[in-house]
C-alpha cells in the first residue's frame, strides 16, 4: 500500500479512535459488570444472590447494547495497529544470480521434488 494512502487512513482512524474513546471506556465498564454479574452469579449457591447477580448481569448487558458504536472505535484501532506494523514492510524479492553452484542447488531441489 503506498505511504499517501497509509498516512490517510491512519489519520482518519485516529480521528475515528479519539471520537469514539468514550464510548469505548463505556463499553469496557459494562463488559466487566457484564463478567462480574456472570462469574458471581455462576459462583453463588442461594436464590437471592443469583436472582441479584442476574440482574446485575442484565444491567451490564443493556449497557454493553447502548455502547455498540464503541465497536467502530476499536476497528479503528485495530486499523491503526495493521498500519503500525505494515509501515516498513518491504516485499521480499529473492535475488536471481548466475553463480553455477546457487543455480545447481535451485535445479536439484526441483529435481528432488
Amino acid at each position: 500500500m503506498n505511504k499517501f494512502w497509509m498516512i490517510t487512513l491512519g489519520i482518519v482512524a485516529g480521528i475515528i479512535v479519539l471520537s469514539n474513546l468514550g464510548a469505548m471506556m463505556g463499553l469496557a465498564v459494562s463488559g466487566l459488570i457484564l463478567y462480574m454479574g456472570v462469574h458471581f452469579y455462576l459462583k453463588s449457591i442461594s436464590t437471592a444472590a443469583k436472582i441479584w447477580w442476574g440482574f446485575v448481569g442484565a444491567v451490564g448487558v443493556l449497557s454493553a447494547i447502548s455502547n455498540v458504536p464503541a465497536l467502530i472505535g476499536v476497528a479503528a484501532a485495530a486499523g491503526l495497529c495493521w498500519i503500525y506494523r505494515n509501515w516498513n514492510e518491504r516485499p521480499i524479492v529473492a535475488a536471481k544470480t548466475n553463480d553455477p553452484f546457487t543455480n545447481f542447488e535451485r535445479q536439484w531441489d526441483k529435481l528432488t521434488k
